[in-house]
């Protein structure tokens, strides 16, 4: 390994430990609104940070078929997840199409280069085909919401930004558990995927939760 890319992998990994930690810790913590919009931008610096030395890894010095699909599904998910949080009720604006236009082309690319090159068979082709489906879904969606209604937007904003910052967390987390741990691969990488999906509907539930007890303490208010 040289040093420039012994330097990378370092980044990498520190970059990705502080994000993890602070991910963790802000899903544990009260939404309180300052210090999580704080908080929450450090943790969006450090994974651009990870997506960034992983993409540079990938792109110069070694070339890795699931680490290649998940920078694009978490990079896409950490900027569209952040940018949802300005747009809001308004929905998707120009700078969404183009981060959507982006990660179709790139990910028109990677499956083009995977199937080229016959990383899409063999026991690791399951969690590829799965971090797969899971990009093509999401981009699917967020083509969709273009013809939601004005009005869907303002209650729809929150469950996009949970699902695609949790999305960011576990997603480290898995390709994290595919470079350190050897015991029930490719199936213990799928692990922290499932389990962020869990965590993402109990935070949805909350949100529904809130969101009809606000509904229904509004004519009391009137």
């Amino acid at each position: 390994m040289t040093t420039p890319h012994l330097l990378n992998v370092l980044v990498h990994i520190l970059a990705g430990s502080a994000a993890i930690v602070l991910g963790l810790y802000l899903l544990g913590k009260p939404k309180d609104a300052i210090h999580h919009r704080r908080r929450g931008r450090v943790f969006v610096l450090l994974t651009a940070v990870v997506c960034l030395s992983a993409a540079v890894g990938n792109a110069v010095f070694r070339f890795l078929p699931l680490f290649a699909v998940l920078t694009v599904l978490v990079s896409y998910q950490l900027l569209s997840g952040w940018h949802v949080i300005y747009t809001r009720a308004n929905g998707p604006d120009k700078v969404d199409a183009g981060l959507l236009l982006g990660a179709v082309a790139m990910t028109a690319m990677l499956v083009r280069r995977l199937f080229a090159d016959g990383a899409m068979v063999g026991a690791a082709a399951s969690v590829l085909y799965s971090t797969l489906a899971a990009v093509m879904i999401l981009l699917a969606y967020d083509a969709v919401r273009w013809l939601f209604p004005r009005c869907w937007h303002a209650a729809l904003w929150r469950y996009e930004h949970i699902y695609k910052m949790l999305g960011c967390l576990f997603g480290m987390l898995s390709a994290a558990v595919g470079n350190t741990v050897r015991v029930g691969q490719p199936w213990s990488q799928l692990a922290p995927s499932v389990l962020g999906m869990i965590v993402v509907l109990c935070c949805w539930v909350r949100i529904y939760r809130a969101q009809r007890r606000a509904l229904e303490m509004r004519p009391r208010m009137v």
